[in-house]
């Protein structure tokens, strides 16, 4: 399904998701991946409601470290939207190219050594 609903064509219980999107990302505009989803608004919301508490900034974990660990997992599950979306967000957090760099490096060297292990089928210590 490759259709967008945008705002103006939106329900009015997808325009308050959408709604609460903008507003708690201090941003003019819902991204692709809202509007792919609302064509089903129960996970729509449902998804937007998880994120928004996982993703929140009064947590144990700083909000640059949990774009960082979206982006690793991105990485590794290949989605190229994820990647791209949080690195956006990553960025706007303090996200460098050095530190873009090393996260890439840490990524594919745990891939790396994950395989061994799985191929190895090594023993726990």
């Amino acid at each position: 399904m490759s259709d967008l609903i945008e705002y103006d064509e939106a329900s009015p219980e997808v325009r308050a998701v959408y709604d609460d999107i903008m507003r708690t990302r201090n941003v003019d505009r819902v991204n692709n991946f809202w509007k792919a989803i609302a064509h089903h608004p129960p996970t729509l919301i449902r998804t937007w409601q998880s994120l928004k508490e996982v993703m929140a900034a009064d947590s144990a974990l700083d909000p640059l470290v949990k774009e960082l660990l979206y982006i690793a997992v991105s990485v590794t599950n290949g989605c190229d939207y994820c990647v791209a979306s949080h690195t956006a967000a990553a960025r706007r957090k303090g996200l460098n190219d050095a530190m873009l760099g090393e996260l890439l490096a840490v990524v594919g060297m745990a891939n790396e050594t994950n395989a061994l292990a799985r191929g190895w089928r090594v023993p726990l210590d």
